[in-house]
């Protein structure tokens, strides 16, 4: 009954939802703390909250299929076209209209070896051979070595880099990228995975993708966003994608329709418009990333530099399950990396208060598990 290609994909782990911890461990709703799902925890901007009030009335009423509005903010803001953009239900759904679209014959698609794993998920439904870098991050002279090497048998049919990579946190610079770019076949599509782009190009400019200038002078690149991560819409679930107008039009032809909805299109509008919001939920993530970084070394622990709202601790004494676990009975959720193959959690940054508590439980837990 069932496609083989099933058989061989793991059920997407998402980070456990509050209330599963209320209802097992019977801990108030006010007292969970989620760091688990990369959200922003300063919510959405104020004025996204009224429009979606003034709006609700539209519920029952199907989207804007054309999402003119959106697609007209989202070129101004990036300074593309409008016919030049597809939007999706989180950026991960368009990940999924490339694995549909692009032709996959005698090809394979590459990736790092730890990195956001609906690519693998989606290539396994499009029953395209999956390759990896030996490393857990982004080590372009390893992607270079690989991708010539199976030319010579097959095509690379997709490369996905993830810039910040989820969930380690690295993040390749844009000259590192386009670098790349200039050694993939024209034939290849190279997936440039922006979600945790507004959180890397305030830190360091030179990490800072330029979308505009990227699919202008590359056919086979698109760039995907997100309104989930620093706009704080992740129950919204809107994406987007901006690629060559010919690019963008073979993915609309498996887009299905209405795939957002009519607040969500609202929300992400707004959102879009208070980038004073948005810088300061971003200035606030790095001011309170530095407690992690401190307490890791003070402890002796490994972490990766961060250049996304999450970090990521790596190379433990202890077992990352156990510690998971005996957070869950204290009220934090934190994600375990086991899944990926790793000894390593990844927190993501929250408020002060939630930073605070999260770290004395860890101490606590380290104290005790000398």
């Amino acid at each position: 009954m069932f496609r083989v290609a099933l058989e061989n994909i793991a059920t997407y782990e998402a980070g456990k939802p509050i209330e599963l911890v209320i209802r097992e461990f019977g801990i108030p709703a006010d007292s969970v703390i989620k760091l688990a799902s990369n959200e922003n925890p300063y919510g959405t901007s104020p004025r996204v909250l009224e429009s979606i009030r003034e709006n609700i009335h539209k519920a029952h009423l199907y989207p804007d299929d054309s999402m003119y509005e959106l697609k007209e903010a989202l070129s101004h803001h990036y300074g593309v076209q409008a016919d030049e953009i597809i939007i999706g239900a989180g950026s991960d759904q368009v990940i999924e209209f490339c694995l549909q679209a692009v032709d996959h014959h005698n090809a394979c698609v590459l990736m790092a070896k730890t990195t956001f794993a609906m690519y693998e998920v989606y290539a396994k439904l499009a029953g395209v051979e999956i390759l990896k870098t030996p490393s857990d991050i982004h080590r372009l002279d390893e992607f270079v070595r690989i991708y010539q090497e199976v030319s010579s048998k097959k095509r690379v049919s997709i490369v996905f880099l993830c810039v910040p990579n989820n969930p380690m946190g690295e993040c390749l610079s844009a000259k590192e990228v386009e670098a790349f770019i200039e050694k993939v076949d024209k034939q290849t599509l190279v997936v440039l995975d922006g979600a945790y782009q507004e959180f890397a190009k305030a830190k360091d400019s030179d990490k800072g993708l330029d979308p505009a200038y990227l699919i202008k002078k590359y056919s086979n690149v698109i760039y995907l966003g997100t309104f989930s991560k620093a706009y704080g819409l992740g129950g919204m679930r809107v994406g987007y994608g901006i690629g060559s107008k010919h690019l963008i039009a073979m993915l609309h032809k498996v887009r299905p329709p209405f795939n957002i909805t009519t607040l969500s299109l609202q929300a992400a509008i707004i959102a879009l418009s208070d980038q004073d919001f948005v810088a300061q939920c971003v200035k606030q993530n790095f001011e309170q990333m530095r407690y992690y970084e401190e307490f890791a070394k003070d402890n002796h622990l490994s972490f990766i530099p961060s250049y996304t709202n999450f970090i990521t601790l790596t190379n433990l004494s202890f077992e990352s399950t156990h510690l998971c676990d005996w957070l869950l009975t204290q009220g934090v959720i934190l994600r375990n990396l086991k899944s990926y193959g790793l000894n390593a959690f990844r927190i993501t940054i929250g408020m002060s208060s939630q930073n605070e508590r999260v770290l004395e439980l860890l101490k606590q837990y380290i104290q005790k598990n000398k």
